[in-house]
């Protein structure tokens, strides 16, 4: 039985690693030196692969395609090993997702008419019986292409997961059949300061991406009845998922909406395959998703993993249950002295209305943060928070998080996220904003009336972390103002990773569905700055080397949105590289 075992892996296994295309063969990014005289750059270098042909070959055993060259670090080829079993359908999984709308037939031949033929009337031609909305779908997709738009389409080779753009024609009786995808392009920044003589750097990525829960989905419809079925099922979009963080290949990997039986079943299996080690927090009550942070175990350590709890019963203000997750990760790099990285993930409530309780959840996940950023000799470790916030950005609570404090006295809670642009007949955020029962400062530090009241309050520390005799002594002396009139804020100095607005001042969008597009997804990291007045580079800290660049929203409409038969999610995940200054 074991040998059976050893010789035939788990389906899903197979069909992951065979990476048919279209959908596996994302091309390799190359970072290059940015100009001197610029702030950052797009560049759109990758390495060509050559055409696939159609329809896809059989599936065969072969392992993983090598993944791409980041910055000065190889990664080396993986293969997924089948030592390991995977519950739930994993034989239903496909890769060849190009060809599950026609199964068992070419695609559509579609047909390029002249100027006269699209001005003339009638609908276009469509595809063969049972792919009409698919071919509408893919016809909206093109037609930028197929009109003349703005700029003519770029020569580059068909890829996967839609980060190079391109096309893929299949020549027959009609004409070409063509289709688009995504263009990202890799933005190398140098506006940060470069480091002092004698420092040492570490360098890593980091990739925050919500993955869109199927139950959510499901449940969801409406949202997406934009999207062809087919595209929409788990055994479509998982290899997606993996085969877009496989390329990606970040060092340190922040997920939200990550369903706990698909976790526990696949990804957790396929991820640990890929030489992550992973941590995950399940949302409180009945709901079937929680955060997920990996990283890779041969560059960091982990010193601890600190779960957090939003929901307080009895409590009208926090009876949601969104959780976040803070881990502390030592770089393995081998040198004495590097610091320590505190990396925190979570996913706010999502109601546009309910302003207060985001802004109490926040302060919960940033009292825990602090608490574990801060290191023995009273300095603070640099810190990394990820996730999706459902706030825009310049809102009130994105203005919280990088400026440090907030003036909310008068403020319409249905204002605090700025997801929706004029709220009307919305009450205002209330003075104090949360009560003294919930043991969290003005400043988002925990204060209560024992230690032990506070370990209780949000956390899980399976570690047996504890609290700084700081914080112990203002417990006693009881000194602390806790009610801040109607300011908050915290000690944490924090930047956004992407600029939000794209070059032509259009805004940079990560989450595209029926009823919105808006940017709600963030990586905010602590600069390289000192406490001093006003701030200069200097010491330890995080440095912005480059990120993956988002698109708007119109790009996205070219794409039918998301979900498409490319991204898998209602979200585009982001990427950032970052040197750490020691």
């Amino acid at each position: 039985m074991n040998e059976s075992r050893r010789k035939s892996p788990p389906m899903f296994l197979l069909q992951l690693s065979s990476c048919t295309p279209p959908l596996r063969a994302l091309p390799s990014f190359c970072w290059t030196r940015s100009r001197s005289n610029a702030a950052s750059s797009h560049l759109p270098y990758y390495l060509p692969t050559p055409p696939h042909p159609w329809p896809p070959p059989p599936i065969s055993r072969r392992g993983l395609p090598p993944r791409p060259v980041l910055g000065v670090r190889t990664a080396p080829p993986v293969s997924i090993s089948a030592a390991f079993p995977l519950g739930g359908s994993c034989s239903s999984f496909h890769t060849s997702a190009g060809s599950m709308e026609f199964p068992g037939q070419d695609p559509p031949r579609k047909r390029i008419r002249s100027e006269e033929q699209r001005r003339g009337s009638g609908p276009p031609p469509r595809g063969p019986a049972g792919g009409r909305n698919q071919e509408s779908s893919r016809d909206q997709c093109a037609g930028l292409d197929l009109r003349g738009s703005r700029t003519p389409p770029p020569k580059t080779y068909p890829s996967a997961g839609g980060l190079v753009g391109g096309q893929r024609s299949g020549v027959g009786p009609a004409g070409p059949w063509r289709h688009r995808v995504l263009q990202r392009y890799w933005e190398t920044c140098s506006s940060e300061p470069p480091p002092l003589g004698g420092s040492t750097a570490f360098h890593f990525t980091v990739m925050s991406y919500n993955i869109l829960s199927q139950q959510l989905l499901e449940d969801n419809a409406f949202l997406y009845r934009h999207c062809p079925p087919a595209v929409l099922s788990w055994d479509h979009r998982l290899p997606n998922l993996l085969s877009e963080i496989q390329h990606l290949h970040p060092d340190v990997l922040c997920l939200q909406e990550v369903q706990e039986d698909h976790y526990d079943n696949q990804i957790k299996a396929a991820l640990q395959a890929l030489g992550y080690r992973c941590e995950y927090k399940k949302r409180t009550g009945q709901k079937p998703d929680g955060c997920a942070v990996a990283f890779k175990a041969s560059r960091f350590h982990l010193l601890s993993s600190n779960p957090v709890e939003f929901f307080r019963a009895g409590d009208p203000l926090l009876d949601r249950d969104n959780v976040g997750l803070v881990v502390l990760l030592q770089p393995a790099d081998g040198r004495s002295g590097s610091p320590p990285i505190c990396v925190a993930n979570t996913h706010l409530l999502y109601n546009p209305k309910r302003g207060d309780i985001k802004l109490t959840q926040l302060a919960i996940l940033l009292a825990e943060v602090q608490r574990l950023s801060r290191l023995p000799d009273g300095s603070a470790c640099p810190v990394l928070l990820c996730g999706d916030f459902n706030s825009a950005p310049w809102s009130p609570l994105y203005t919280f998080l990088t400026r440090g404090c907030l003036e909310y006295q008068g403020m319409q809670i249905g204002m605090v996220s700025g997801q929706e642009p004029s709220p009307r007949g919305q009450r205002f955020l209330p003075l104090p904003l949360w009560p003294p029962s919930l043991g969290i400062s003005h400043r988002c530090r925990y204060e209560a009336a024992s230690s032990e009241a506070i370990c209780d309050l949000a956390v899980e520390d399976p570690g047996g972390g504890s609290i700084p005799e700081s914080g112990l002594k203002r417990v006693r002396t009881g000194t602390r103002d806790r009610s801040g009139g109607s300011r908050i804020e915290h000690g944490l100095k924090l930047r956004s990773s992407y600029r939000h607005l794209q070059p032509d001042g259009r805004p940079e969008i990560t989450t595209f569905h029926s009823r919105t597009a808006l940017t709600v997804d963030y990586i905010l990291y602590s600069p390289v700055f000192t406490d001093a007045t006003p701030p200069r580079p200097s010491g330890r800290g995080l440095q912005l080397m480059g990120r993956l660049s988002l698109v708007g929203q119109e790009e996205l409409e070219e794409v039918n949105g998301l979900p498409n038969q490319y991204l898998s999610s209602d979200h585009l995940p982001l990427l950032a590289r970052f040197r750490l200054l020691h």
